[in-house]
Formats: structure tokens, C-alpha cells, sequence
């Protein structure tokens, strides 16, 4: 079965305090926005104590076009991809002529040519290399490519697959909109990019850790297409997220990872570590008392949330990194994200330390 070679991630030089964010919104909300005082205790709900932004504070203070803040997407997405990319393989102990596949996911940003044949003409990858470029998955993507991944190396045991998740949300940020979905993703979304590699079985892993890859599902709940996603304007992309994302997640999280587990005669009790994306608070709140696992389960997925902010896709792979840099116990291992559509995405792995 594929396994995981490395996992790598990005913590960029701007991460602020959320207290400087809550302060920075006030400030620059406060003029237009009269309700602003009874709002602001949406950045303390959070419990993010850091937001990891590409860009300093004063940055979105400015007005910025769509097209400027494109271009901006395009030139840090490239460049914290590619460090990212160093990194992986440098713990991996791989080189970069010997990838198969590229999946880049990203959700906050255009362009074309995509973003990873901008990064293979960057870093001189080889010139054969397969590309999928995955657009519009949100929080989803990094379990989506992790799982298209694994897709790619059991079909052909010598592969070694990249996996770029990168997501800037704080470059979507659309100052002059004063809705509540903006002022809420305000208060909870940063920005993150991360990579792994995934090996096919004919390929000699070099690094001590060991997860394997079993399983995985998609779902989509039919008619919540207005759940979550993006309203396109002339000014840039607007957030769209409804409140009952945390009742959607209780009222279906448990059977459908149970049902996923079932096909492999297993059950949540069976699984040892969880690699989930966090979302948010209320988020959290509704895994724990949907799947009612013993003791804290979604420790590294809250530190990471905590530490981070809601990341959109890479996060989950940021909570990846944290298993394998510090540790996990033998056994099962269940990833899951939700995302737009709206959707689930389920890996099921074999974690052991050898």
C-alpha cells in the first residue's frame, strides 16, 4: 500500500497575535460598521491565539484590487511552495528528479498556466512529471489530494507523488465588505501551505515513521450547495458559509465515518489517532460530542487551529506534520475534512513507529 515519505509546512514570518487582528479589525471596521463592538468577541470564540498570515497586518489595511491581490496569490503561493517542497524532500531524503505526479490544491487564488507547472519550471522538476491541478475543494482539499494521491501510487507502485496544499486566504480579504460571513472569516481563517510525499510499494522509504494509506471516500450531502463556498464579484472573491455547518457535522459525522469503517470491519473505537481539520470552535465541539471518543482526541488538530487559524485545506496536513514530527500511537488513523458541495473527505491509515 502508498505511504507517506514526509510531511512539510510553512509557518510564515507574519504570523501576528489574534489580539492585534481583533484590534486591526476594529480599527478598520469601526468607521463603516457600527455594530462592530457587539462582533468582536467572534475573534475571542475562536480560541486562536495566532493567525499564520503571507503578508503583515498593515498589508490588508490598504485597498487592493482583485487583480493586485491575484498576482500577489500567484507570487507567494510559488514561493512558499517551493520551500515547502524543498523541505519535504530533504526529510523524505528524496530527490525531486524522482516525482511521478504533482497534485496541486488550492481554492484562493487563479491562475494559468496552474500553479505546479509554475513550480516545476522553478525548481527544474522533470519535465515528464503528471500534473492535476485541484480547484475548489476549500477546507476538503488537503484530505481530497492526500487521497487522490493515493489513488495515483497504488496504480503504479514506483510512484512518488507531491502533494502542494496551498491557501491564502487573508489574500482574499475584501476590505469594503461589511457582511457578517467577511467579519466572521475575519476572525478565523489564515493562510498555510504545506506538502507531503506519497511512495508507491516498490519504493525503499528512508524515514522511520511509518503511515500507509488504506482507504479513502468522498461524500456530497445533496442540496447544501449554499453550505460553503465563494460569491465571485468584481472586487474578488466573498465568502459564503452558513451557521449549520456544526448541526450538518452532528447530524451526519458519526454514521458516515462509521459506515466508511464498517467496509473494512472496523469502528471509530478502533482508531488511534485523528488527523482531522479543525474548521472551527463550534466545529470541534460537534466531532467531540458526535463521536464521543475517550480523553482528547483532537489535541494536535486544536494546537494546530490554535496556533494557526482555520487554514482551509492545508491545515489538515499541518495536523499531519504534527503526528509525524512528534509522534503517534500504533494502530489506525482516520483523516477527515469537510468542504464545500457540501462535503466530507475520509482517509483511513496504517500508523507504526518502527
Amino acid at each position: 500500500m502508498p505511504s507517506v515519505a514526509a510531511v512539510s509546512k510553512i509557518d510564515f514570518p507574519f504570523k501576528a497575535d489574534q489580539q492585534e487582528v481583533k484590534q486591526f479589525a476594529k480599527n478598520l471596521f469601526e468607521p463603516s460598521f457600527p455594530q462592530i463592538e457587539r462582533m468582536l468577541s467572534a475573534f475571542d470564540n475562536t480560541e486562536i491565539r495566532t493567525r499564520n498570515l503571507c503578508r503583515p497586518l498593515s498589508y490588508y489595511a490598504a485597498p487592493h484590487t482583485f487583480q493586485e491581490q491575484n498576482a500577489e496569490y500567484i507570487r507567494l503561493a510559488l514561493e512558499y511552495s517551493v520551500r515547502a517542497i524543498e523541505e519535504c524532500l530533504s526529510v523524505a531524503q528524496i530527490i525531486k528528479g524522482e516525482i511521478t505526479d504533482i497534485i496541486f490544491v488550492s481554492t484562493t487564488g487563479l491562475s494559468t498556466p496552474s500553479i505546479d507547472a509554475l513550480i516545476i519550471n522553478e525548481m527544474r522538476l522533470n519535465r515528464n512529471i503528471s500534473r492535476l491541478p485541484v480547484f475548489g475543494l476549500g477546507c476538503a482539499g488537503g484530505v481530497a489530494g492526500f487521497s487522490k494521491a493515493n489513488t495515483l501510487a497504488t496504480a503504479n507502485p514506483n510512484a512518488v507523488v507531491l502533494v502542494v496544499a496551498a491557501e491564502l486566504c487573508s489574500l482574499t480579504f475584501l476590505r469594503n465588505d461589511f457582511s457578517k460571513s467577511n467579519f466572521i472569516g475575519a476572525s478565523l481563517f489564515a493562510d498555510g501551505v504545506a506538502a507531503c510525499i506519497i511512495t508507491g510499494d516498490n519504493y525503499n522509504s528512508r524515514t522511520k515513521n511509518s503511515i500507509t494509506l488504506l482507504a479513502a471516500q468522498s461524500k456530497l450531502y445533496y442540496d447544501t450547495l449554499g453550505v460553503m463556498g465563494w460569491e465571485f464579484l468584481d472586487t474578488g472573491f466573498k465568502v459564503l458559509f452558513s451557521q449549520n455547518i456544526p448541526t450538518i457535522i452532528s447530524e451526519n459525522i458519526y454514521n458516515d465515518i462509521a459506515s466508511f469503517l464498517e467496509q473494512y470491519q472496523l469502528t471509530v473505537s478502533d482508531m488511534k489517532n485523528f488527523i482531522f481539520h479543525p474548521g472551527g470552535k463550534k466545529v470541534l465541539t460537534a466531532y467531540e460530542e458526535a463521536l464521543r471518543v475517550k480523553g482528547d482526541f483532537l489535541k494536535n488538530t486544536r494546537e494546530v487551529m490554535n496556533d494557526n487559524g482555520n487554514m482551509s485545506g492545508p491545515t489538515v496536513l499541518y495536523v499531519l506534520e504534527r503526528f509525524f514530527s512528534q509522534g503517534f500511537e500504533n494502530g489506525y488513523g482516520l483523516m477527515v475534512a469537510m468542504g464545500p458541495g457540501f462535503s466530507s473527505e475520509m482517509v483511513l491509515l496504517q500508523m507504526n513507529n518502527n
